[in-house]
């Protein structure tokens, strides 16, 4: 966009005000560009925290109540909020992993109880039909592996 012609006043005294009104034009343009990016920041940094405290109220409802609650957060608002990983269990060896959030293949919109029937243990995978996962919780980091003795 090109930039806006403001015709130069022939007297000397408008030229002057003219210069002046365009000086306080461009600093206010700097501030309010300022004040645009401290409220985005500040509502990013609201949407995170909310996010956050929708996967830890989900946490403990599925903790309460046991099975996939519906609603749950997305992939989205759960890697938002600091949740990347998500623990299953297999229905049918009682096999527990993480499941990193950000590498599944599921569009980010995807709600989080949405995955129950998509995820399947790989160590009963060679046991006739593999058995849907049990979601258990939502977690912040993935656990590191305890080396077996």
């Amino acid at each position: 966009m090109a930039p806006k012609h403001h015709p130069t006043p022939l007297s000397g005294g408008d030229r002057k005000a003219l210069t002046k009104e365009l000086g306080r034009a461009r600093a206010m343009t700097t501030i309010l560009a300022g004040q645009a990016a401290e409220a985005r920041a500040k509502g990013e940094a609201l949407i995170r925290q909310a996010d956050k405290l929708l996967c830890e109220s989900w946490n403990e409802r599925m903790w309460a109540n046991g099975g996939p609650i519906d609603p749950s957060p997305t992939v989205d608002q759960a890697i938002n909020g600091g949740f990347a990983s998500l623990e299953i269990e297999c229905s049918r060896c009682k096999t527990r992993r993480d499941v990193d959030l950000a590498a599944l293949r599921h569009p980010p919109t995807t709600f989080v109880h949405d995955l129950a029937g998509r995820l399947r243990c790989s160590k009963c995978a060679k046991a006739g039909p593999r058995p849907s996962a049990t979601l258990l919780q939502l977690m912040s980091r993935p656990r590191l592996a305890v080396p077996e003795t």
